[in-house]
């Protein structure tokens, strides 16, 4: 569907779902690939894809004859995933929802960690804030709606979760999600080769740490001394 005249949207459905997502992706791909004259940008989000393009260069129907096609023909992505492995403490301070959000599921602090962190989470998308991931899909258990007050500040580093999903807070900033833990590692650094972490299709597996190896990992981090686990596996 057209939004506005320099840009076109290719939506798959109306839920959050990895499958639907996954197709997205594939369509982003495709499209990147096939280097059609005048598209600007492409954006995948959770269930759509926007395709910005310059009308000056680029109709709106020859977009959409280019685009036709690779819908029913995207490529495979599940071959090489690049998985990480992410120290989080859900512990005291890290964690000041870790309560109300055990109690809203009927669960003790200790299950919604080993919920939390039992499997790969697959990265959805980017967006609102630099580097700023969303992840799932948790069990359904974790179907929460987000806080009836969002905080005005969220700390850097944050892990949230709301809607089955979990993410991380790069920078300091507002938020209505539900904060159970917090990470050492910068999903976020300007000052980096590669400024942001992760990247829609990552794969991401959480791993709980105490407030002593969480400081210990952070120091390590803020030194440039801190070697992250990423591995490559096959999708």
């Amino acid at each position: 569907m057209p939004a506005g005249d320099t840009a076109l949207v290719v939506e798959y459905g109306e839920t959050v779902d990895p499958v639907i997502n996954r197709r997205v992706r594939q369509l982003a791909v495709a499209v990147d690939a096939n280097r059609l004259a005048g598209i600007i940008d492409l954006v995948p989000t959770m269930r759509s894809l926007m395709i910005h393009y310059d009308p000056l260069v680029l109709s709106q129907a020859a977009l959409i004859d280019a685009v036709a096609p690779l819908i029913a023909a995207t490529p495979d992505l599940s071959g090489i995933v690049r998985r990480w492995r992410i120290p989080v403490c859900y512990e005291g301070d890290c964690a000041p929802d870790m309560t109300v959000v055990a109690e809203a599921l009927s669960m003790t602090p200790q299950a919604v960690i080993d919920c939390h962190t039992a499997a790969d989470l697959e990265v959805f998308m980017m967006g609102f804030l630099p580097g700023f991931p969303y992840l799932g899909l948790l069990p359904e258990i974790f179907d929460l709606p987000r806080r009836p007050e969002p905080r005005v500040k969220v700390p850097q580093r944050s892990i949230s979760v709301a809607a089955r999903q979990t993410t991380i807070y790069t920078i300091e900033s507002p938020g209505g999600w539900h904060l159970i833990g917090r990470t050492p590692i910068d999903f976020y650094d300007p000052d980096r080769a590669e400024p942001i972490l992760v990247a829609a299709g990552d794969s991401v597996r959480f791993e709980a740490v105490s407030i002593a190896a969480y400081q210990a990992i952070r120091q390590a981090v803020e030194a440039g001394d801190h070697d992250l686990k990423c591995e490559i596996i096959n999708g």
